[in-house]
This record gives structure tokens, C-alpha cells and sequence, in this order.
């Protein structure tokens, strides 16, 4: 999650912070919803019940956070008496809304230091977060070292008050793993596990503190080895958010930020990590794993 370099091109970002304003596919479906509704005089309740969701949902959906199945959508459409060529519009509005939200990194940090609050927004809205990594250990469980030394990798590079608080961000947001109302899985490939962006003794330090989390009542670790028998490929990291009435999964291309709220490509990262867990060592051999990791680390350090 980076800034652009001092000095960069300003004569871009009107047309960069325009383009930023216009609304998703999913927020346009959302203002749609609530206008028929509206039209049609029926309460959020009452349309509620004839869908067969919950209040809280179609507010979220309403509001553009979450992106409902067309089934549901035609449903809807029905209920507040809409007509085929309105039912056809809602169709292709709700296509639109299930393709992937792609943001780009100049476009995102064209007013502020660094991303870290949204994504500490979409850890505070779940009550389980599934993180597969497969090239590096995932921000929740990072060190200050190791965080610190993998913002400072970026390009273009942060500067040094916006790394500083980058960095802060970051830490503040591993408060989230002691909330004993949610749950943390994460998936971490062994090759994440020995990438080392300083010192072998930062990666000591950062292997400690996998060892020490995953004590935690709230988080579960999984580690998959570089020689266990593939049961999928690995694909780049990827984390699902889970909340009770929605959910969506996030990535990080080297362009920008990438979300996914339709309802069947969160599930086709769902098979994805169903497939990547039958890969990995759980509870006392995962433990044993990072303490073996651990120890050839320590003595790749001490000569």
C-alpha cells in the first residue's frame, strides 16, 4: 500500500480524483434499489420480509456495501412492482456490480499518506478473516522490523513521514486480533515464512511472534511446506471477510487494490482456501514447523 513518489505529475489528478468520484456498479444498484422501494412506498422492513433478508442487509445493500445475488435483486425488483424493462435494467446493473473492484494506487493515495485504514475498516465490519500469504507474512501478525522494512521495499518509494505512518497505522491495527468477538485464520506458505527483507535476526523476532500469536483463543495458523503434495496451485494472496449477512474478498496486484463482493466469486476464493487448507500443518505440527523453521534460522545467524 504506497504513495506516489515526491515530485510526480500534479497536472493528472483532477482528472484522477474525477474519475475516483464516480460511483460503483454496486452503489448505483444500491441508489436503484432504494428508489423503487421509495416509489413503491414499502417500508425497509416490510420489503425485507418478502425477500427474505434481514433489515441490516438491505440497508448494507441499499447503501452499496453489499452486492445481493440476482435472484435476490429480481425478487426485489417483483416486490416493488417493477416492470420487465426495469427488471432487465436491475439484470445488467447487478452483472456490473459483481465484477471486481479494481482501485490504483495513484488514484487511492492521491489525498492522504496510506491505506491502512480501509483496510482496518474491513477487518473492524468482520467477524472472520480468512489471509492467505503466500510471499510474505501478512501485516496482522508483523513485527515493527519486519513491517517497517517492507513498507520501505515499495515503489515508488514512501516518504518518511508517510512511512512513519504507514507503519503506526499498521500496528494499531493488530489491536483487532485480541477481540474475543472475532476470529482470525491465516495461511502462510513456507516460502512467505523465510521471506527476510532485513537481518536474520528480524526474521527470528518475526517467527517468535507467529509462535506467540498463535496462542491466541481468537487467531488460527496454518503453514503449508515447500514439499507437501499439491492439492491446488497457489495463486496470489488473497483475504475473505466474513460478516453475518455478506461478504467479500480483497488482493493486492502491483497496480492497485483489487475487491470482490459478488456473491460467486467470493465463493470461488472460498474453494480456494478450502483446497489450500487440505495443504497445510495445523496446531502442535504447525507449532513444531515454526520452531524447526525457527532454529535453522537461529544457526544461519550465528555463522
Amino acid at each position: 500500500m504506497n504513495r506516489p513518489a515526491a515530485g510526480a505529475p500534479t497536472a493528472a489528478a483532477p482528472a484522477v480524483n474525477a474519475v475516483a468520484r464516480q460511483p460503483h456498479p454496486r452503489q448505483q444498484l444500491g441508489a436503484e434499489l432504494r428508489r423503487l422501494r421509495d416509489l413503491a412506498g414499502i417500508s425497509g422492513r416490510e420489503l425485507a420480509k418478502q425477500v427474505g433478508i434481514s433489515q441490516s442487509t438491505l440497508s448494507r445493500i441499499e447503501a452499496g456495501h453489499v452486492v445481493p445475488p440476482l435472484p435476490q435483486v429480481l425478487d426485489w425488483g417483483k416486490a416493488v412492482g417493477a416492470e420487465q424493462d426495469c427488471l432487465h435494467s436491475l439484470r445488467t446493473l447487478t452483472e456490473a456490480a459483481h465484477s471486481p473492484e479494481v482501485r490504483d494506487w495513484a488514484a487511492a493515495l492521491a489525498d492522504r499518506a496510506h491505506l491502512q485504514d480501509d483496510v482496518r475498516a474491513l477487518e473492524q465490519d468482520a467477524h472472520l478473516v480468512r489471509n492467505f500469504q503466500p510471499a510474505l507474512v501478512p501485516g496482522l501478525l508483523q513485527t515493527a522490523d519486519y513491517a517497517r522494512r517492507v513498507f520501505a521495499t515499495f515503489d515508488p518509494p514512501y516518504t518518511p513521514d508517510a512511512l512513519a505512518a504507514a507503519l503506526a497505522a499498521r500496528l494499531e491495527r493488530q489491536g483487532v486480533l485480541y477481540d474475543p468477538a472475532k476470529r482470525f485464520e491465516f495461511l502462510i506458505t513456507e516460502a512467505a515464512l523465510r521471506f527476510r527483507p532485513g537481518p536474520h535476526r528480524m526474521l527470528l523476532a518475526q517467527l517468535d511472534r507467529i509462535i506467540s500469536i498463535e496462542t491466541l483463543d481468537t487467531v488460527t495458523i496454518g503453514v503449508i511446506p515447500q514439499d507437501i503434495e499439491a492439492s491446488t496451485t497457489i495463486p496470489h494472496g488473497f483475504v475473505i471477510y466474513e460478516n453475518e449477512d455478506h461478504a467479500l474478498a480483497s488482493a493486492e496486484p502491483i497496480p492497485g487494490s483489487m475487491v470482490t463482493r459478488g456473491p460467486e466469486l467470493v465463493e470461488a476464493h472460498r474453494r480456494r482456501w478450502a483446497a489450500l487448507c487440505r495443504m497445510a500443518r495445523y496446531g502442535e505440527e504447525a507449532r513444531a514447523f515454526l520452531t524447526e523453521l525457527r532454529d535453522e534460522i537461529q544457526r544461519l545467524a550465528t555463522h
